[in-house]
């Protein structure tokens, strides 16, 4: 039965919107006059727009922060640069504990917050606004998990401007939003949780790099230099009739100077495994339809993060529907994003779509140090060495086995695999310490609601 909600047209009037979505129950709050809720736009000292300008992959100018890179609170390392002179980057230069705010996307991402902690080398995109409280009266950390609460994130929906596949809220809606003003002291305590949550996972990202670095060194690939050229050519007389017949591919791609490179390289110099040898079985995903009714987990390749799948959404898959299980390896297969790679940790079991590879690793390998190989370059070059079609790339499930994988002592190997189960419980202890930053400040909340007779 469809739910009727009467507004007055004064109240319309007062907020100068006319949408039904601002009054959805779900989001409207007002607080009682005993309680001390202020518009974010009283505590702010700055809320600034970030700069429009194309930007590069290839390193031309300054990092530039995008809403991709803010994730879980934090404002994370950013991928792409920006070309612009100098005493524009010095307007828009990022301080370490601004916090961002994605103003326009998709309903779902629109009012995505993260804070930055130490990128403060860098610029940001026109469709964030930098937010800088007055810490005298909020904190920046309170301010930024407040944002990401359940409540907080209702009241940033509230005030979205919704169009086709797109929502938007301006820095003056922003300004609008309430918040609770609490003691400084409590606000204190959710900065410590969060600023430990930060030093948890920058540690668990250091742990993995020391995983790379000791694969390297063992490799020899600290000292190996490849100079990628502008363009080539892939010749039979290079190549060979023989080889291209064996690949079953004639196409350029197949025998570029990269891949050529590093599988010459690894098969003259390491001790390497066919993958098809590695894995007991691997097997194609089936595409789910997500509903909060769904009784088994189910991840695509946007729950791929930080090297495992997390925050998987449910469906309610068939009987002969294929699972993954604790440290299978999931593999993207389809579109843009082909070689990334997480392990299943989280979860007992769970479906994963069609755009996705489970390969059910031999006991002859651990599945941490296959995990490190197949996410470096030596790895990803052999990958990419096997993608069919130009629109929409693909990877072959049969393909995959080709990839080489080099294999050192085993002392090493469950070194190596040591240090990246260290780095995923550092990431997991972050994620721990943000959930208790939010739960303080909701029990916050709810201790302002009690006080004021009611619920927010």
């Amino acid at each position: 039965m469809a739910a009727i909600n009467r507004v007055m047209l004064s109240e319309a009037v007062h907020n100068n919107r006319f949408s039904a979505e601002f009054f959805d129950p779900q989001y409207v709050f007002k607080p009682s006059a005993t309680s001390t809720w202020l518009p974010i736009g009283r505590i702010l000292k700055k809320c600034e727009y970030g700069i429009s300008i194309s930007m590069n992959m290839e390193g031309d100018g300054y990092p530039i922060f995008r809403m991709n890179e803010l994730e879980n609170c934090f404002a994370l390392r950013p991928e792409k640069f920006a070309a612009i002179p100098k005493f524009l980057f010095q307007q828009y230069k990022l301080n370490k504990d601004d916090v961002l705010f994605n103003r326009t996307n998709s309903f779902e991402f629109v009012g995505r917050t993260g804070i930055v902690k130490d990128q403060t080398d860098c610029t940001f995109a026109s469709y964030l606004i930098r937010l800088v409280p007055d810490p005298n009266i909020v904190l920046p950390e309170y301010l930024t998990v407040y944002l990401n609460t359940p409540f907080g994130i209702g009241q940033i929906k509230r005030r979205a401007m919704r169009s086709i596949n797109q929502a938007n809220v301006s820095g003056a809606e922003v300004k609008k939003i309430l918040i609770p003003i609490v003691a400084v002291a409590e606000q204190q305590k959710v900065a410590n949780d969060l600023n430990y949550a930060f030093s948890a996972a920058r540690k668990g990202e250091q742990i993995y790099k020391d995983a790379q670095n000791l694969l390297e060194s063992e490799l020899g690939l600290d000292k190996l230099k490849f100079n990628k050229p502008v363009g080539y050519t892939a010749r039979f007389s290079t190549v060979g009739l023989s080889e291209a017949f064996n690949a079953r591919r004639f196409d350029a791609q197949c025998f570029s100077p990269s891949a050529v490179f590093y599988e010459s390289w690894l098969r003259q110099h390491n001790q390497c495994d066919p993958l098809n040898k590695l894995f007991e079985a691997k097997i194609k995903g089936r595409q789910q339809e997500e509903t909060e009714k769904g009784i088994t987990d189910y991840c695509s390749i946007k729950h791929i993060s930080g090297h495992e799948l997390t925050g998987a959404a449910k469906c309610l898959p068939s009987p002969d529907t294929p699972l993954a299980t604790q440290n299978d390896l999931l593999l993207a297969i389809t579109g843009a994003t082909i070689g990334k790679i997480g392990i299943v940790k989280r979860y007992k079991q769970l479906a994963f779509s069609g755009d996705l590879l489970c390969l059910k690793i031999s006991p002859e390998i651990d599945p941490h140090y296959l995990l490190v190989v197949l996410d470096h370059t030596i790895g990803q070059v052999q990958f990419n060495r096997w993608i069919t079609g130009s629109t929409n790339g693909h990877l072959a499930p049969r393909d995959v086995g080709k990839v080489l994988v080099p294999r050192l002592r085993n002392s090493i190997e469950t070194r190596i695999a040591g240090l990246v189960e260290e780095s995923l419980r550092k990431r997991l202890e972050s994620e721990k310490l943000l959930e208790q930053a939010k739960s303080r400040v909701e029990q916050l909340i709810e201790e302002i609601a009690e006080k004021q007779g009611g619920k927010p």
